[in-house]
């Protein structure tokens, strides 16, 4: 279960405006990756922790309406920045390049610069950002601040597929948000790929 303990130790330390940042659609077939970056204020996981951020998780861990929930009690807590990089982009630059790009811009739309970046993963390290970054192996299942920033990016994304849904029939995207599925593999098969599906994928059918 994730908590603010990690937030807790660096906050002894000095630092005062920590964000937690996490990409979602990775692994998808279709569709951008998307990031978020969630900064809490101070005092919300030092003193003024309200009884709901105790069920911050992983979003993969949580059902889709506790999800939802969640994410609007973040948003009203939390500032919160959003980026994307596009199907175009994850091709040019590669999945890993791109996921960083999508963070880096989450990053950079956060209404008050952080001191500190909690980043999920081992091996993510934003080159051109100047704040002091630490990467955490399974960091949405560990601190608190990350894993919200898993829940926003993955609400926002599959509302995104819903409404791609409707442009892109016969895909399942409402149901698979873009990921490879049975369903999703037999639609390639019988339709072809859009223009948002990834070209490393589009080589498998």
């Amino acid at each position: 279960m994730a908590s603010f303990d990690i937030e807790k130790k660096y906050s002894k330390r000095g630092f005062i405006y920590i964000a937690g940042v996490d990409e979602v659609g990775r692994g998808a077939l279709f569709g951008p990756v998307l990031a978020a970056a969630v900064l809490f204020p101070p005092d919300f996981f030092n003193s003024c922790c309200p009884d709901w951020a105790v069920e911050i998780n992983d979003s993969k861990l949580l059902p889709a309406r506790k999800r939802e929930r969640l994410k609007n009690l973040i948003l009203r807590a939390a500032a919160v920045g959003l980026g994307a990089a596009s199907v175009r982009e994850i091709e040019r630059l590669n999945i890993h390049q791109a996921s960083l790009l999508a963070m880096s811009r989450a990053i950079s739309r956060l209404p008050l610069a952080p001191q500190l970046l909690l980043i999920d993963g081992s091996n993510c390290r934003l080159e051109k950002t100047p704040i002091p970054q630490v990467s955490l192996q399974r960091g949405d299942r560990l601190c608190s601040s990350i894993a919200a920033a898993s829940i926003v990016a993955k609400v926002v994304r599959d509302s995104l597929m819903i409404q791609l849904d409707r442009v892109f029939k016969g895909y399942d995207l409402c149901h698979n948000k873009g990921y490879g599925t049975k369903k999703h593999f037999q639609a390639l098969q019988e339709l072809g790929p859009t223009p948002l599906h990834r070209r490393h994928f589009r080589l498998r059918i």
